[in-house]
């Protein structure tokens, strides 16, 4: 088990920008495939994106295609969020799985979770 720590939540104007972050309390994240995913009231928790632990891949929901960006390096995990709309609205969660080369966008796939962090778009 790792313990995830996100932020870089926030209040934000719709057609701003956040960046959140995502670290797993001092230790790598060296062999851990990665994400993002989102949860409002009442709804189930969705996936935003995701990223390999080599290689690079990345996967991305539709809605955040061309406006979200996710990154990692060693110890941080990160989400650049541009373009944000009213619907972007939500707590914010990392996710880790251990020792797979694959891009997961399953929330089932993921055993190691942060505690959310909130963003909210005004109009």
């Amino acid at each position: 088990q790792v313990q995830l720590v996100e932020s870089g939540g926030g209040l934000v104007q719709a057609g701003g920008s956040l960046r959140l972050s995502c670290s797993a309390s001092g230790r790598s994240f060296s062999s851990y495939a990665l994400g993002w995913f989102r949860q409002t009231p009442g709804k189930e928790r969705e996936f935003v994106a995701a990223i390999s632990w080599i290689g690079g891949k990345t996967a991305y929901v539709d809605p955040v295609k061309g406006r979200f960006t996710i990154a990692r390096d060693s110890a941080t995990l990160y989400l650049q969020m541009n373009s944000l709309k009213p619907e972007d609205t939500a707590v914010y969660y990392c996710a880790a799985r251990r020792h797979s080369l694959e891009v997961h966008t399953n929330v089932l796939d993921y055993d190691n979770w942060g505690q959310g962090t909130q963003v909210t778009v005004s109009s």
